[in-house]
């Protein structure tokens, strides 16, 4: 038999080359572990810097920024940053194709120009106090509350001159955030230029970008004046004119000479003149016009009224009359008026024997106004 010893000391020969190799393949894998340990605390690190630059006060942020540029190795960090953009297609191709402009935007720039709320003219509404003062004049014609219209009016242009000033005030306000906050990211991309390729190009096209997302604010802002200017319209020259009667002096006047005349109710451009002369009004031919038509269609009632006149008349000569005194007797409904008046207004030597065409005079009352008496 062999000696244990020699047995052992041979086995411990053989055994020793194997035990020494895997001691080796443990340290290699320690060693790849502890280099991806590094790693991932080499990122954990920079992630950390990169989150506490917001909190670093502006003398830490330029004393890091001067290191960084002061670096040898910044122009080759440079040229990697330039191949990384290269490969990943950060360009900018379709930004030399202009964007059509907003039609909305559009339409409300023509409404605030044609209301005089924008334009070169800052003092207020030329058009629209042209407009204004056009309605004035209107109504000072069909009304002999002229003066009233006048003051509504003027109203009205104050209102839009307010508006207007409102407009061009938050319009100064918005062109000024808009240009100082294009200007702060222009400088911070030209600073960032220094350290990763930016072009001017998509300079530009990020200021395109900011001033898309300000025109939101811009659009809203017309078009909440465009409103206000519409509710100003609608009260003051849209709204339907409230009906005013002429004053009960002005109804006896044209009342008076229309049963006297009833025969030819058709005055003369003189008598027209005197008319509106007396009552105070210059919508004597709608009033006339007016009145032929009701008495065609309400014959009845029209007797009624021109038999008081034709009372009143022989009692005494009214206070509004253009006649002269009365000859004592009085005018049927249907006889002709005096040939002559205080005017010296004459109907002509026929004139009794004129019969009443309806035909006379070519009114037309879609082209006039409906006013009472």
């Amino acid at each position: 038999m062999e000696d244990p010893n020699r047995m052992m000391a041979h086995t411990g020969g053989m055994m020793a080359p194997q035990g020494y190799g895997m001691p080796g393949q443990d340290d290699a894998q320690t060693t790849g572990n502890e280099n991806e340990v590094r790693k991932q605390k080499d990122i954990g690190e920079i992630l950390q810097q990169i989150m506490s630059i917001s909190e670093q006060s502006l003398d830490e942020a330029q004393a890091r920024k001067h290191t960084l540029n002061c670096h040898r190795m910044k122009p080759a960090l440079f040229t990697v940053l330039c191949e990384i953009k290269e490969k990943t297609v950060l360009s900018i191709r379709n930004t030399q194709e202009e964007e059509p402009p907003d039609p909305q935007l559009m339409r409300l720039d023509n409404m605030l120009i044609a209301e005089g709320v924008a334009g070169p003219e800052k003092g207020g509404g030329g058009a629209a106090a042209a407009s204004a003062a056009a309605a004035s004049q209107v109504g000072s014609s069909l009304s002999i509350d002229g003066a009233d219209n006048a003051i509504e009016h003027s109203d009205y242009r104050a209102k839009l001159a307010q508006i207007r000033q409102i407009y061009h005030q938050e319009l100064e306000k918005y062109e000024q955030a808009c240009n100082e906050f294009t200007t702060h990211v222009m400088n911070l991309l030209r600073e960032q230029s220094r350290t990763r390729p930016i072009t001017p190009k998509e300079i530009e096209r990020m200021v395109q970008i900011i001033h898309k997302k300000f025109s939101s604010i811009q659009m809203q802002l017309k078009q909440s004046t465009c409103e206000a200017v519409m509710i100003l319209r609608s009260r003051f020259l849209d709204a339907r004119r409230k009906r005013r009667n002429f004053s009960k002096q002005a109804s006896e006047i044209l009342n008076e000479y229309f049963y006297s005349h009833l025969s030819n109710p058709y005055p003369s451009e003189e008598a027209k003149e005197e008319l509106a002369r007396k009552c105070g009004i210059t919508a004597i031919s709608n009033w006339f016009g007016n009145k032929r038509i009701r008495y065609k269609k309400n014959i009845g009632k029209a007797q009624e009224e021109a038999n008081l006149y034709a009372a009143k008349k022989a009692a005494g000569a009214s206070p509004y009359s253009m006649a002269g005194p009365p000859s004592g007797t009085t005018t049927p409904m249907m006889s002709p008026a005096p040939p002559q008046d205080s005017m010296g207004y004459s109907m002509g030597s026929g004139y009794e024997q004129q019969p009443y065409d309806n035909s006379m005079g070519g009114y037309d009352p879609s082209l006039h106004q409906d006013l009472s008496p």
